[in-house]
């Protein structure tokens, strides 16, 4: 939560207040003329007009700020999201484990927890899932949720698992994420067990849908479509 609000903060621009002119008097009388020319370049300056276009992944600090908040002052979370959002800020989904469970869960790679569970990024060009070409699906490797399809990913130079769309709409939930205070992304969760699977850019083919879903390999399971 200090983190988030760190990150909120540090991208919040404070405007100061216009300077009064010097006067002569009490401190009282000095408050008071600043106040008035404080009140009345409010009056004077214009309204700002919101853009005629946004871009469909731009982020709005007042989101990241709202979002802190919440995580701030879980006792206010009922006026200001429903029990979903407040899930999603909780990372709990409708497959619920404790952390003891979930490291339990993926004992075999314990690199699985990280990823999934604590955010972490796996090394560019370390995944197996990178170079993967059979027909098939990518699964959650949590949940076993299914992701993506072999026929959405493609080879985008980046060393990590690459996809221009996921296999379905409620698949996985796109999050802000200000992690980096300069740097804002979006965050890609699997939808069934709120597990961190990677981040979503607009770089992708242009052919598609120009997005590149950027996943962890260590966060998925690929299982071959003679298997399935």
């Amino acid at each position: 939560a200090d983190r988030t609000m760190s990150c909120v903060l540090s991208s919040l621009q404070v405007v100061a207040p216009p300077r009064a002119s010097r006067y002569s008097g009490t401190r009282a009388r000095r408050a008071s003329v600043q106040t008035r020319a404080a009140s009345a370049a409010d009056q004077e300056s214009p309204a700002v007009k919101p853009s005629a276009t946004m871009p469909r992944r731009r982020l709005i600090n007042l989101t990241a700020a709202t979002t802190a908040l919440v995580v701030a002052k879980p006792a206010f979370a009922g006026e200001f999201g429903s029990d979903a959002a407040m899930s999603v800020l909780r990372r709990e989904g409708t497959v619920k484990l404790t952390e003891e469970q979930w490291r339990a869960k993926l004992k075999d790679d314990p690199f699985s927890y990280e990823v999934l569970r604590k955010e972490a990024t796996e090394r560019p060009f370390s995944s197996p899932l990178n170079n993967e070409k059979r027909t098939g699906t990518f699964v959650c490797a949590g949940c076993d949720t299914e992701l993506f399809d072999s026929g959405a990913k493609y080879d985008s130079g980046t060393g990590w698992p690459s996809y221009f769309q996921p296999i379905s709409t409620k698949a996985v939930v796109e999050v802000p994420d200000y992690s980096i205070v300069f740097f804002p992304r979006v965050e890609v969760r699997c939808a069934t067990c709120q597990g961190h699977l990677g981040h979503v850019f607009e770089d992708g083919p242009k052919d598609k849908t120009g997005l590149r879903y950027c996943m962890n390999g260590a966060s998925m399971k690929f299982k071959p479509a003679e298997v399935l």
